[in-house]
C-alpha cells in the first residue's frame, strides 16, 4: 500500500499545472474571455527560410484586467469551455492608452477630430 499523505515534490505539482508562455492579447470584447496570439518563427522544410507562425488562445480573464495589444503571461489549464484553455497569469507590459480623439474617429495625422 502506498502512502497517500505524502507531499509531492516541486517539480511534480509545477508539471501538472500545465505550461507557462507569453502573448498579445488581440480581441477584448468578450466578459472574461481573451483572444491571445502567440508567434513563433520556424524553418520551413523545403526551402530552410524562417517563417512566422501564430497560435490563437482563448484565454479566461476573471477580473477583465487585461486590454487589447497588452503582452500577457497564460498558463495552460483544464477546458473552461469549448474554446477556453488557457487561464491569465499575469499582464507583462500595457498596451499604450487609446486617446479619446482615437476612440471618437479622428483622422490621423490631424489636430481637430473628424467632421469638424
Amino acid at each position: 500500500m502506498s502512502d497517500t499523505t505524502t507531499p509531492k515534490n516541486d517539480t511534480e505539482t509545477a508539471a501538472s499545472e500545465g505550461r507557462i508562455v507569453t502573448g498579445i492579447v488581440t480581441r477584448d470584447k468578450m466578459d472574461k474571455t481573451r483572444r491571445v496570439e502567440i508567434q513563433r518563427v520556424v524553418r520551413h522544410a523545403k526551402y530552410g527560410k524562417f517563417v512566422k507562425r501564430r497560435t490563437v488562445c482563448y484565454t479566461h480573464d476573471e477580473v477583465n484586467e487585461s486590454k487589447l495589444g497588452d503582452t500577457v503571461e497564460i498558463q495552460e489549464s483544464r477546458p473552461l469551455s469549448k474554446l477556453k484553455r488557457w487561464t491569465l497569469l499575469r499582464i507583462l507590459t500595457k498596451a499604450p492608452g487609446r486617446t479619446v480623439a482615437n476612440l471618437e474617429g479622428a483622422v490621423a495625422g490631424s489636430e481637430t477630430p473628424a467632421g469638424k
